[in-house]
Formats: C-alpha cells, structure tokens, sequence
C-alpha cells in the first residue's frame, strides 16, 4: 500500500508537471494571445458611460454593457485576473442595484476630448518654428522667407492672412513731390477663436497709438488669450492661442510694424496665392533697388554722413544698416534712423527660429526586452522547477 502510494504521488507530480510545462510553453509560443484581453476598454468605457455615476435605468444599461463587453472579450482574458474580477463585480452591481441582467445596453460614451488648449505651444505636437516679418522706414520689408526688400508701395497694402490674423498698411509720400513712402496706418483684424478668444481690431497711426483695441478693451477671450500692452510709442498685441506676437512702433512722423508667428500657421493662409507681401513680398513693378532722389526742398546729405549717423544708431553692418542710409539719402531725416534701429530691436525681441542641422537621433534608453520571459511565465517556471526538485 505504500509503495503504490507513492506510487500514485510520483505519478501526481509528474502530471502537474506536465500540464504546468504545456501552459509554459502555450504561453511562450502564443505570446500575441496576451494582446486578444480588452478587458481595460471595457472598464474605461463603463466609467464613461457612467460619468457623472449615479443610478436608475441608464446605470443597469451601462452596467448591461458593462457586461456584454466582458462576453466579447471573454476568450482572451481566460487568465486575466482583471477580467475575473470585473464579471464578479459586474454580477454584485447587478444585484445591488436591483438591475435586471437582460435589457437594453448603454451604447459606450468614449472618454471626452480634453479641452483645446488656449496656447499654441501647450497644444503644438512637437518644437514649433517661428517666423518674423517686418515693415519699417521707406518701407523696407523683410519677408517670413527673411528676404529683405525695399518697397514703393504707396496706398493700402495687405501684409498678411489667415484663419488667425489679417495685417493691413498704408504708405503714404514722405513729402509732396518725393517718390519715397512710409506707413502711416496699421490695422490688426484678429479673428475669433472658439473658446479663446474674442474677434478683436487694433489700429493705430503716428498720431495715436493705443495701447486698447478698437473697442476699447485690452484683452479677449479665455484667459486673456488675446491681450495689448504698451506705451513710450510702442504696442505690443500677444494672441496666445495663435502664438503670435505684434509689435507696433512709432519712428518719428510714421509707423513700424513687426510679426512673428508659427510657421505651420501660414499654412492657413485664406489665400496663398494672393498678394500678401510677408509671404510673397513687393510686387516686382513695387521694388526700389537704388534710393530716389531726395525732396527738391530737403537739404544735401552725403552718403558719408549717413553712413555715420546710421552706424551710430545702429552699430551694426547688414541689411538694416544699407536700410538706414538709403531712408536718410532719400528724405534727408535723420528721425528715419529710429525706423530701422526699432525694426532691430524687434527682430531681436521677436525672433525666427534658426536653421540648426538636426541631431542624431538618441539610442533608446533601455531595451524593449522582446525576446524576455514576462514575470508571470518567470513565475510559472519556477514553480516547474520546485515540483521536479520534490
């Protein structure tokens, strides 16, 4: 009796043995099966459906649905401990709440949007890239693409368009009988953004420069996404919302004017090919390559003297330093050294992102570990062992 005892012990073991290696290796060569178990969908869509929780006849449907989710899903989630425990779960709600099991079902409610962020950054899927645009002096335009020209452009112009934001300016001679111009007037005609902000109207000329918008506000929309600030002859317009930055500048008797916004927003533009000049710059038969002669009445200035006066202001040697000297041969007003040393500041102030080349991309952190046992079939082998070791 005891030898077939222990016998019928070894027998044991080894049976246990062997249907612990069939699971291992059931686990090991099926290991997508894992994947098959949507238990979690089930349960987030239960808490939607149920959010704000409460009882009654939509709770017994949701928890009905609740319940036909876990069926579906049933052959993937034998060995789910998850899955176990919601249908016991789901049969103590039943009950609890006097829910009968057949009936209609709550259709699931997926979880809700997170709310659109009112700062363009916050909301960006990656790095943004930023691009400066600015108007200044006789006009000289230096154009998102960085290109800078020199304009004639007398009259109303449109700098820029899209779903956020539409720039305007007037040019106007700078003297009667002078063939140079300078912006007299600006108009920012923001857009409204739903759930951020407000459609609001900024203008401004040398002789009034507000630090409100048309309406008299200072701000619009959540959060004042959309607000002016300024003074000294300066306003600033920030739209968080649309990542965008104005600033407007007096020099002397006429008006300066920078943008700087996403790149990805002038993708927006409500009509690319129109004339916005930021985007495409002068029209050709609107560029002025050489300065104009100088008003009959203004005085003789050499280009040594401006030269001078600019590198003052200025202290600088590229494309805004020949701005300066062309405005001063042309109108003989040494004010027009504020237009192009203000236009600078702003592109400091408000700059484009620089072309960098981009970096290797980082080997990842740590191995996936594809090829390794989960802690579960760890588990499982080890239990393997202890029984062969009895």
């Amino acid at each position: 009796m005891g030898k077939s005892g222990s016998q019928n012990l070894a027998n044991r073991r080894l049976w246990i043995s062997i249907q612990v290696m069939m699971v291992v290796v059931s686990l090991w060569l099926k290991p997508a099966q894992c994947l098959e178990c949507r238990i979690q969908r089930c349960n987030a869509e239960f808490v939607a459906s149920t959010a704000p929780p409460g009882g009654g006849p939509q709770y017994c449907a949701a928890l009905r649905g609740f319940s036909l989710c876990t069926r579906r899903t049933a052959r993937g989630c034998r060995g789910d401990l998850v899955y176990h425990s919601a249908v016991f779960r789901i049969k103590e709600l039943l009950a609890q709440h006097n829910c009968s099991s057949e009936g209609p079902t709550a259709a699931p409610r997926g979880p809700s949007a997170p709310p659109r962020p009112c700062d363009y950054e916050s909301g960006a899927p990656g790095p943004v890239r930023y691009v400066h645009c600015g108007l200044f002096g006789d006009p000289h335009l230096r154009t998102f693409g960085g290109e800078l020209q020199t304009c004639r452009a007398e009259g109303a112009w449109p700098l820029l368009d899209n779903r956020y934001l539409s720039v305007q300016v007037t040019n106007v001679p700078v003297a009667p009988g002078s063939a140079a111009t300078a912006t007299s007037q600006v108009t920012l005609i923001f857009k409204a953004s739903a759930g951020c902000s407000e459609a609001r109207v900024y203008q401004a000329s040398a002789e009034d420069l507000p630090a409100v918008f048309g309406d008299g506000t200072r701000s619009g929309g959540a959060g004042s996404s959309l607000r002016v600030s300024g003074g000294a002859g300066r306003v600033r317009v920030e739209a968080r919302h649309a990542g965008t930055s104005v600033s407007v500048r007096r020099a002397g008797r006429y008006l300066g004017l920078a943008v700087r916004m996403p790149e990805a927003a002038l993708g927006s533009s409500q009509d690319e090919g129109g004339l916005q000049l930021c985007l495409h710059g002068c029209p050709l038969s609107e560029r002025v390559e050489t300065p104009p002669p100088a008003p009959p009445h203004s005085p003789a200035r050499t280009a040594e003297w401006a030269s001078a006066r600019c590198r003052e202001a200025l202290q600088v040697e590229d494309g805004y330093l020949r701005a300066c000297v062309f405005d001063l041969l042309t109108t003989g007003d040494a004010q027009f050294t504020q237009a192009a040393q203000g236009a600078l500041e702003d592109l400091q102030a408000l700059p484009p992102t620089r072309l960098e080349h981009a970096s290797p991309g980082a080997p990842p952190l740590h191995d996936t570990g594809a090829g390794a046992a989960p802690p579960s079939l760890l588990s499982l082998l080890t239990l393997l062992l202890l029984l062969l070791s009895e």
